[in-house]
């Protein structure tokens, strides 16, 4: 995606970034901030401020992509004459079309990780420009280490392998190296993130990469007392990986593993994983440690559920005692397989 003709650029830009949707998502802006401030363009706090503003937008779900034309159309409606709109990010990567009939004022649109190509839009600043010397670095106690983007998971429901592509980890001296500038900073939590943490490695046919990450983020930055996983897949929380975490002092006892649905009818149509494999997952981490806590997520309204289907999610749910559940209501998006699955359910019913 390219920009529309922009208007002159002062030497040094003076940039406001508001960021919406993930946690990924921030990792995703603080790379782009990265990319600003290496052209020698300055932050600044509001953005009446600033002569760019810059969204990074969500294109998950339709609340998500609603929230972002909402956010970039209040910031075109409100911006004076001389200041520039960037839109980036998930939703400008799948409806960069969609983003412009609803806000035709906005200079441009990239989608993600176009990181450099932003930077370069606007040309190199003056050097007059001093960068601070503490690098980009997240506000309190907490930082998200991206471990890998993209996804190959089949799920039927899902729009991030259309966004992001192909799973692909970094590199674990890439992530060393931001672990260690974080506690450096001070930072007491690491919360690892990813479209499926418990992938990172398969792309390099390592099975066990996550367990040997985690042995090297404990040992590499034992000044940090809790390293957090986030965003686990059913199945792919192995045993080994089960007793890696219950080892390793600085790992918290803490798994978000999304499930999705307690009926093995529709996690067939999603095409995810079974309640076995779960209730194996879920046994393994329990076992290896008695005292872990398990947040997951489940999607209500998925076409074709049945009522029995959904006293099936409940049971399940009743069953495993979860310490922290978020249900969400299915949100068909175009180009999925489930977008053109028959047997809507209806809002009345999932509401």
């Amino acid at each position: 995606m390219t920009p529309s003709a922009a208007r002159p650029q002062p030497a040094i830009v003076r940039y406001h970034l508001v960021t919406l949707g993930c946690a990924k998502n921030t990792v995703d802006s603080m790379r782009l901030e990265r990319a600003l401030r290496n052209a020698r363009h300055a932050p600044v706090d509001e953005p009446g401020d600033a002569e760019l503003v810059l969204v990074n937008t969500c294109g998950f779900i339709d609340a998500a992509k609603a929230e972002s034309i909402e956010v970039v159309s209040e910031l075109d409606q409100n911006r004076p004459p001389d200041q520039q709109l960037y839109v980036v990010g998930c939703m400008t990567q799948i409806a960069e079309e969609e983003v412009r009939a609803a806000v035709p004022g906005v200079d441009a649109t990239f989608g993600v990780e176009a990181w450099d190509a932003v930077a370069a839009s606007l040309g190199p600043a003056d050097a007059a420009y001093d960068i601070p010397q503490q690098t980009v670095l997240p506000m309190g106690p907490s930082a998200y280490l991206k471990i890998s983007d993209g996804c190959d998971r089949p799920c039927t429901f899902c729009i991030i392998p259309t966004i992001k592509g192909g799973m692909r980890s970094e590199p674990t001296e890439r992530l060393l190296g931001e672990a260690r500038m974080y506690a450096a900073a001070g930072v007491r939590e690491l919360v690892l993130v990813a479209q499926d943490s418990t992938a990172y490695g398969e792309d390099r046919r390592d099975r066990d990469g996550l367990a040997a990450l985690l042995e090297q983020l404990s040992a590499e930055v034992p000044e940090v007392p809790w390293i957090r996983l986030m965003y686990a897949y059913p199945g792919r929380v192995t045993r080994r990986l089960a007793e890696t975490m219950a080892a390793l002092p600085n790992v918290v006892p803490y798994l978000d593993i999304p499930l999705q649905h307690g009926s093995d009818a529709v996690l067939r149509r999603m095409k995810r994983p079974s309640l076995r494999t779960a209730r194996r997952s879920l046994d393994a981490v329990r076992s290896a440690m008695p005292d872990v806590t398990v947040r997951t997520t489940f999607i209500v309204g998925f076409p074709g559920e049945t009522d029995s289907e959904f006293e099936e999610l409940l049971d399940f749910v009743e069953e495993q005692r979860f310490d922290h559940v978020g249900a969400f209501t299915y949100s068909p998006q175009p180009g999925t397989p489930s977008a053109g699955y028959a047997g809507e359910v209806p809002h009345e019913v999932v509401a």
